[in-house]
């Protein structure tokens, strides 16, 4: 087994050994008479927040500026090539090496301007993802404090009821602060 994988099972085994010896622990004084536990869906919320939405929609634009200059520069270049083809035998030498290395050159350059617009993208994407958890974190750490939750788990949780789920709160808070801005 890979030692990368190996660490995540063993968390998961510290994480089970935690929540499993919480649940069914007796109470402590420190804990007091029950532990309040909650669930969370990340990718409904995510799905059904706003701030995803206006984050894609600000994606998709900034891409399709880009793509379309891009667009613009390869029939630039299919133009050249088409040209190429159809007078290449009435070009001088000389002519036609500078119009393949014209090619070349441009052919290149789109390359490079592919690679760093989808270099861009994943940083943008990014930065944008790690702006709606740090929302989405905050929110849950409010309602957790209001609702006096002890524990709030997510991802990998085999079954819970739909009462300790607490996902719809946090997306209408979402909603709310989407709209206060």
């Amino acid at each position: 087994m890979q030692p990368l994988a190996m660490r995540a099972l063993v968390r998961i085994g510290f994480l089970a050994i935690f929540v499993s010896g919480a649940l069914w622990a007796e109470p402590s004084d420190e804990l007091g008479a029950t532990l309040r536990i909650a669930v969370v869906d990340p990718n409904r919320i995510v799905e059904e927040s706003p701030q995803y939405e206006s984050a894609r929609q600000v994606l998709l634009e900034e891409l399709k500026e880009r793509e379309s200059a891009l667009l613009d520069q390869q029939e630039g270049i299919d133009r050249l090539q088409k040209r190429l083809e159809r007078d290449a035998a009435l070009m001088s030498e000389d002519e036609l090496q500078r119009l393949q290395n014209d090619i070349r050159s441009r052919t290149r350059r789109l390359r490079y301007e592919k690679e760093e617009m989808q270099e861009d993208f994943a940083l943008r994407k990014n930065e944008l993802r790690t702006r709606l958890v740090k929302q989405v974190e905050e929110v849950v750490a409010q309602i957790a404090r209001e609702k006096d939750i002890d524990l709030i788990l997510t991802d990998g949780v085999v079954y819970f009821s739909e009462r300790m789920d607490v996902s719809a709160e946090i997306i209408e808070r979402l909603k709310r602060e989407f709209a206060d801005r």
